[in-house]
């Protein structure tokens, strides 16, 4: 079957067929993704991450549906009904859709009206009346009245024999596909509130009386509109013509309606459709488009994921970190270029003159004693009111104020990892620890949170969890590994997301520096518990050691191509570390000359790559930020034009913190002076921008952005 399943993935996907193997070949080794995509591109023809887990993931889905049919064959088999002409269409079904319609009618069930009147002897009267030889079915029903098995009159075996047609009907596989596209292709979505609800289901109110097309209703609407479904303040319905659902019924099983056995077939797919056939498309329906939303918002979750995590990092600088807070005081950390804590306490510049007094003192001489160059500024509560206590204080021009995006700063601060990590501390002080982490380098310190407290997300406690938390783990996967990992420095959180460790062997390889001290190559990493030559191949080349005893030990190329930079400089007659330093004589190597069985010219135009540039960080560099001079949403007036970072970006638009405790909304319709279909392909999370305030509603808290019409 695998043989086949290359086959198909190939068709599918337009990928060469050998190299969909290779891709298999090494995921059933044990190989991760962005192994496979950077070490691999001479068995893989150079697929990236995206094409690789588009097999693995089509894999796992073929490898389901076999499975399936596994349980499906055999429960047909041991209640003897499996046939060679069913086993054949089984084993042809191509998607689980297709194999459940396939099994449908012979799946043991509850006792349905059919059931019952097939115990009455009434399925050859069902039978004759499908065969439509132009008799009056209630002329030959008479051979059925049976008191003794419950059928008394006519009417009771036509009825019972209309129930085994209508079931007939709505488990009939080539009635069944057909309507399956009806109602994607024609369905709407019909929302209405709930009696009586109105007031509690107010956050719902663009859903009261809310009609749309299944098949073009955006993600945000379908999930909104299900969990005010789930909260109980709204219904909602899939529905379809009537009409149109019989013009796929009747003409599959009714040769003419107008004889006394077609209007007996026919009300007989009306009851069907009506009672069994549309609740069934319509809950398969739901769950396509549930399935399709979810696909959408994790989508939108995980790109916007992907840009927070690859956020410009500060870089190895001394920072003052700050927890603001109005009565409970702003929690301060110094932090030194490693991020290591100098010195923690506590200030309350906003409860009366003399405390604030204290507090410009405290931090004066904070400054003063471990000299940091930036102050990063938690921005929840209170944070705009800490940049401008700040910024008054007479602090020296070169140290800058820079507010950080706190979000999940508080989940971390009380989380297991921050306990294990500070022991010593309380959660506020974390939370201080965290902010000014987040400065430094967001990726090392967001790989401690839950991505779902991050707050990016779009409905993102909707959506299907597993498929979630797979999408996020690839993605801070990905991101860690395209950046890279120094060994030295790195916790065991963000060494756990480096290919082939585990939490274990990664909590071990910390251990095992803090009784050794720092690595020095690569090749130690085979000494620590647990790490063997399997998770040595796959992590190698992701982990970075400054300042080792090989300089390749700093850059992204594999020890296993150690010996062919080896022979690359002995030709030139350098050292790696002079080939490394001299431009000329890279630029002289003819890479042809050292293709081999094991490495080809994709791989060898990588390390030259590394070379130039060894260990780079692919990150952007890092932008000072400032908010406009406006704290509160009541500072605001139409037609202000102010700077913001973009928070989330969702398929209605962006949401850009302007500096007022509140985002604004840039509606989609609002991002450039064209047609916009995506965002996301206009801005990206933690970009900065300039934005028009359109409109502001205090009451409600909501503000409107543009992006347009901005002359600056």
């Amino acid at each position: 079957m695998q043989s086949i399943h290359f086959e198909k993935i190939s068709s599918e996907t337009k990928l060469n067929r050998m190299y969909v193997a290779a891709v298999a070949s090494l995921l059933a080794d044990g190989a991760t993704v962005p192994f496979i995509a950077r070490y691999r591109k001479e068995a893989t023809g150079s697929m990236d991450e995206v094409s690789v887990m588009t097999v693995r993931d089509r894999l796992e889905q073929l490898e389901k549906l076999d499975e399936r049919r596994k349980v499906i064959l055999r429960s047909l088999d041991e209640r003897e009904l499996l046939t060679a002409e069913l086993s054949e269409k089984i084993g042809n079904a191509g998607t689980l859709t297709s194999l459940e319609d396939i099994y449908l009618p012979f799946r043991p069930r509850r006792r349905t009206r059919a059931t019952k009147a097939r115990e009455k002897g009434l399925e050859p009267l069902a039978q004759r009346i499908l065969l439509q030889k132009g008799d009056d079915p209630f002329l030959y029903a008479l051979e059925y009245v049976d008191s003794e098995k419950g059928v008394d009159t006519v009417e009771d075996a036509v009825s019972g024999a209309r129930d085994i047609i209508a079931e007939d009907l709505a488990h009939n596989a080539q009635i069944r596909d057909p309507m399956r596209r009806l109602y994607w292709s024609t369905g709407s979505y019909g929302c209405r509130v709930i009696s009586g609800m109105e007031q509690e289901g107010s956050k719902f109110r663009d859903y009261f009386e809310w009609n749309e097309p299944v098949r073009t209703a955006p993600s945000h609407r379908v999930l909104a509109m299900r969990r005010g479904e789930e909260k109980k303040f709204l219904s909602l319905r899939i529905t379809v013509s009537f009409e149109r659902a019989l013009d796929i019924i009747l003409p599959a099983v009714c040769l003419n309606p107008d004889t006394p056995e077609g209007r007996v077939i026919s009300e007989a797919a009306s009851d069907g459709f009506r009672r069994l056939l549309a609740p069934s498309m319509e809950t398969e329906t739901r769950l396509r488009s549930k399935e399709a939303a979810d696909e959408e918002a994790i989508r939108v979750f995980t790109s916007n994921l992907r840009e927070l995590l690859l956020a410009a990092p500060l870089g190895p600088k001394g920072v003052l970190a700050v927890d603001p807070g109005f009565r409970t005081g702003c929690k301060l950390v110094c932090l030194n270029s490693q991020g290591s804590v100098q010195h923690s306490t506590t200030i309350f510049p906003f409860m009366s003159e003399s405390k604030k007094s204290e507090a410009v003192k405290t931090v004066i001489e904070l400054i003063d004693k471990f000299e940091p160059e930036f102050i990063a500024v938690g921005n929840g509560t209170a944070g705009r009111e800490t940049e401008a206590f700040l910024r008054e204080s007479g602090l020296q021009k070169e140290v800058k104020v820079i507010p950080v995006n706190e979000s999940g700063a508080s989940i971390y601060s009380a989380s297991k990892v921050a306990r294990e990590e500070f022991p010593d501390f309380d959660l506020t002080v974390r939370g201080a620890i965290s902010i000014g982490r987040r400065l430094q380098d967001p990726l090392a310190e967001l790989v401690k949170i839950d991505p779902k407290s991050i707050g990016v997300g779009q409905y993102q406690h909707d959506v299907d969890s597993r498929k979630l938390r797979k999408a996020l783990d690839d993605t801070v996967e990905s991101c860690v590994n395209s950046v890279g990992v120094d060994l030295n420095t790195a916790s065991s959180q963000l060494l756990s997301y480096v290919s082939g460790l585990t939490e274990r062997v990664s909590r071990n390889i910390v251990k095992w520096s803090e009784e050794n001290g720092a690595f020095l190559n690569r090749r130690q990493l085979l000494k620590v518990s647990g790490l063997g030559p399997a998770a040595f191949e796959q992590s190698a080349g992701f982990l970075r050691i400054r300042n080792g005893q090989n300089p390749l030990d700093a850059s992204a190329v594999h020890p296993e191509s150690y010996s062919v930079v080896e022979r690359m400089a002995g030709s030139k007659g350098l050292s790696v570390a002079e080939l490394m330093s001299s431009e000329n004589s890279r630029k002289s190597i003819d890479l042809k000359d050292f293709v081999d069985g094991k490495t080809g010219l994709p791989t060898l135009r990588d390390i030259m790559e590394e070379l130039e540039k060894p260990g780079r960080d692919p990150r952007k560099s890092f932008q000072v930020f400032n908010f406009a001079d406006v704290h509160d949403i009541k500072d605001l007036e139409e037609g202000m034009i102010l700077p913001g970072i973009v928070t989330n970006v969702t398929n209605f638009g962006a949401f850009v913190d302007i500096g007022v405790h509140q985002d604004g909304l840039v509606h989609i319709s609002q991002m450039a002076d064209r047609f916009v279909k995506n965002p996301a392909d206009i801005v990206s999370a933690g970009e900065q921008l300039m934005v028009r305030i359109l409109q502001v509603d205090v009451k409600r808290g909501r503000i409107s952005l543009s992006m347009t019409g901005i002359l600056i």
